[in-house]
């Protein structure tokens, strides 16, 4: 598994928020400026399903990044299984401060690890950013 992880300096009950909300997950879900998240769905529960469909903003590419929840405890725990059956594992630490985010995810076959661990670093940096800021 390749792992990401940050500080935001937010309370836990926020972070946990602004994560798992639609609304919130199309204004952070991004890894760089071109590109966005036009559309969010999330249904936060043992079986639930989330998609989120990521889109280049000049739109030439777009792709869906989806799966099912396979453990959730709140304000501490998200696990899932994307489409492909690749498991990823979200740790939501409270600190004095802040939440320490750890994730926790299957590579793919496609990109190499560093391009994996950076993109998904980007998206966790600019999630960073986006709670910090509210």
């Amino acid at each position: 598994m390749l792992t990401v992880k940050c500080i935001v300096e937010a309370p836990l009950e926020e972070v946990w928020k602004l994560w798992t909300t639609p609304a919130h997950i199309m204004k952070w879900n991004n890894a760089s400026e071109d590109w966005h998240t036009p559309y969010a769905e999330n249904d936060l529960r043992v079986g639930g399903k989330f998609k989120s469909t990521m889109a280049s903003k000049d739109g030439t590419m777009s792709f869906d990044f989806e799966g099912e929840y396979t453990k959730v405890e709140d304000h501490s725990l998200i696990e899932y299984k994307l489409g492909d059956d690749r498991k990823v594992d979200v740790y939501f630490i409270g600190l004095e401060d802040g939440v320490e985010i750890i994730e926790s995810f299957d590579p793919e076959n496609e990109n190499s690890e560093e391009m994996q661990r950076e993109g998904w670093q980007a998206i966790l940096d600019n999630f960073k950013k986006y709670a910090e800021c509210l």
